[in-house]
């Protein structure tokens, strides 16, 4: 991928098959790279915004296990680590898949796991210390898998403050450390009960957070989609609060069901979503493609469809899928 030029969209993509590599100078007219790992499980790909060079990807292999994988030069030669995230034998733990793979703030790189777990690598994924305080939580084992099991899916570092950092895990909930890692706490106090128009008086409940993500331009503002709606949240906020009016309820939840959750990178209050039909349907309302789109911090929301397709098109859009 060495005609890749600075200024350049690069998009990653993760499949079953393998990983994909596309970047284009306008958007328009895409150059294609891959599959890289042929036929294995990539969950989870990112480029290291600092230097645009080097690429991290959660790899789930059998042959290797759990691994993640580095390439300094776009993708033109890939390197393994010596060792995959693992939790200790006593644990009774194994890491089975990679779900998230996250830079810090100082530097340091994060991946998430299934089952849930962080994990924190000093030098780029060579090697990995597990970070106990949440993996080993004393109630772990009353933490409830999600649908696609046990995992830990979103890592949100906070930029302006290496201390702090929320991570998700369905369906276990929302945690938050203000301390580096040494405690964390949970954090999911306004959040609906499943199917009900009552919400989560306390913080320590476990709910079925989808994606959440930062505005960039205002990171301590947090967007959340949940298995039971969608919901922000400003750092210092005593709970979460409702930010669903314009989109599609599903029936079953009580409120907007979806798995999808992307801010802008630039405009303050903007963010995207897709919702679905509901939990018992994961697929896109009425067989017409939309995305939706707040520029107001989620007051209010607005359906995009032109370009799309409007009939047969029965999507699924997941939780990285955008």
């Amino acid at each position: 991928m060495a005609d890749a030029k600075k200024g350049d969209t690069v998009v990653t993509v993760g499949t079953r098959k393998g990983l994909f590599i596309l970047h284009s100078k306008d958007r328009k007219r895409w150059q294609k790279r891959g599959p890289y790992f042929e036929g294995v499980e990539i969950r989870h790909a990112i480029l290291d915004p600092t230097e645009g060079k080097t690429l991290y990807a959660g790899v789930t292999s059998e042959h290797w296990g759990p691994m993640v994988a580095r390439s300094t030069n776009l993708g033109s030669r890939w390197d393994l680590g010596k060792e995959g995230p693992r939790f200790t034998k006593e644990s009774g733990l194994t890491v089975t898949r990679i779900w998230q793979v996250q830079q810090g703030v100082d530097g340091a790189l994060y991946a998430g796991t299934e089952p849930a777990g962080l994990f924190r690598s000093e030098n780029g994924g060579v090697t990995w210390s597990s970070v106990d305080s949440l993996n080993y939580w004393k109630g772990r084992d009353k933490w409830p898998p999600g649908g696609g099991g046990l995992c830990l899916h979103t890592i949100l570092p906070y930029p302006k403050d290496v201390r702090r950092m929320l991570i998700g895990i369905s369906a276990a909930g929302i945690f938050a450390t203000n301390n580096g890692g040494d405690s964390w706490r949970m954090y999911d106090a306004g959040i609906r009960e499943y199917g009900k128009q009552k919400f989560f008086d306390r913080e320590d409940t476990a709910t079925c957070v989808h994606k959440m993500v930062r505005d960039p331009a205002d990171p301590a503002i947090v967007y959340q989609q949940n298995h039971a709606g969608v919901f922000r949240r400003n750092r210092g906020d005593a709970r979460w609060s409702l930010m669903e009016k314009g989109l599609p309820v599903a029936k079953s939840t009580g409120g907007p069901f979806g798995f999808t959750m992307v801010a802008h990178p630039h405009d303050r209050g903007t963010a995207y979503s897709v919702p679905l039909v509901g939990d018992y349907n994961r697929v896109t309302p009425k067989g017409a493609m939309a995305v939706f789109r707040t520029t107001n911090g989620g007051k209010r929301w607005d359906r995009l469809s032109k370009g799309l397709p409007q009939k047969d098109a029965w999507f699924t859009v997941l939780r990285d899928g955008m």
